[in-house]
């Protein structure tokens, strides 16, 4: 009899208690929170601010961005860690959260494979190369050539950002050697390099477009193998005087892990598809930005761990391996 009565209370729970893909059609039931690992203004910033406002205007609750800004995404990156996995804390993560600070960082506060999960790749970042508009310099070669005659400095959006490991590839390739300025982000980065206070920053397209446009920074080319549709006339510097050279960052949703399938299975479903509209391309393409918007759950655990391969190499290869 007891052994019944407790198969029917078992049985009567089930019943009770709301079945996973429900929580996931009602969800959410409040707001949302996406960390955004760097500071307001910057390409993270903005992109995720423009995912935050759609998803919101989708499934009819806020999407609130959250800027904890510094040490190469890892501050961000180990409170979405340890946030309860109910869908409710996100990240905006970058291609350094999960591909690259796990070689870099000798000791990390998450697992880069195990803490955060893939949920949505949005877009992939191209990187230009900007110098100061005063310094003497008009292409790859002048630049190489000034910096084997004098100290220069550039900037990044902290140690082991893309910025940084950009510049640091580019230094590999060219037999060159900088001073490293790690700022809180791209955007006080940029304000150093109109001002003078450095003279050469990698950084993401988006929040650079004005300010070439408006000729206060010069810009030597662009990292990807093909110009930007945003920017056509920018040249890739593989075809502007280094060979090979070919990278871009990428910008994926994650959440914590344990978060219920169910509900990334949601996420990804509206952020991909909120990608692939016309309005949000064509916002994504003026900002600089290459749209994705598509891969399922499983795609982007797979891509995730061929850019690990990817970069390890390139980290490596750069010396710059559990150095920070």
């Amino acid at each position: 009899m007891k052994a019944l009565f407790g198969s029917m209370l078992m049985v009567a729970t089930a019943l009770l208690a709301p079945p996973r893909d429900a929580a996931a059609q009602d969800y959410p039931t409040r707001s949302v929170t996406i960390l955004v690992p760097f500071a307001a203004g910057g390409g993270t910033d903005i992109l995720a601010r423009a995912v935050a406002q759609r998803l919101e205007q989708r499934l009819g609750k806020p999407f609130v961005i959250e800027n904890r800004v510094g040490a190469g995404t890892v501050l961000a990156a180990g409170a979405a860690a340890k946030a309860t996995p109910d869908g409710y804390t996100l990240m905006q993560a970058t291609s350094g959260t999960l591909a690259m600070n796990g070689a870099i960082f000798k000791s990390l506060p998450y697992d880069p494979a195990k803490d955060l999960i893939p949920v949505a790749l949005v877009a992939a970042v191209p990187f230009v190369l900007l110098v100061n508009a005063d310094l003497p310099v008009r292409s790859v070669a002048d630049l190489v050539k000034l910096a084997k005659e004098k100290p220069l400095s550039y900037g990044s959006g902290g140690p082991g950002a893309f910025h940084h490991l950009n510049t640091e590839l580019f230094s590999t390739m060219t037999g060159i050697k900088m001073s490293h300025v790690p700022y809180r982000g791209s955007a006080p980065a940029l304000i150093d390099l109109v001002a003078g206070h450095i003279q050469v920053l990698f950084t993401d397209l988006a929040p650079a477009i004005e300010l070439v446009r408006s000729n206060k920074v010069r810009v030597l080319g662009i990292t990807t193998a093909e110009p930007a549709a945003a920017a056509p006339d920018i040249p890739p510097l593989a075809k502007a005087g280094l060979p090979g050279y070919d990278t871009a960052a990428w910008q994926m949703l994650v959440a914590p892990a344990g978060t219920p399938k169910p509900i990334l299975t949601k996420l990804n479903a509206e952020v991909n598809a909120l990608v692939n509209t016309a309005e949000v391309k064509k916002q994504f393409i003026d900002l600089g930005l290459i749209p994705i918007g598509k891969g399922n759950l499983e795609e982007l655990e797979a891509y995730t761990k061929s850019e690990v391969t990817r970069w390890s190499k390139v980290i490596n290869d750069a010396g710059i391996a559990g150095t920070q």
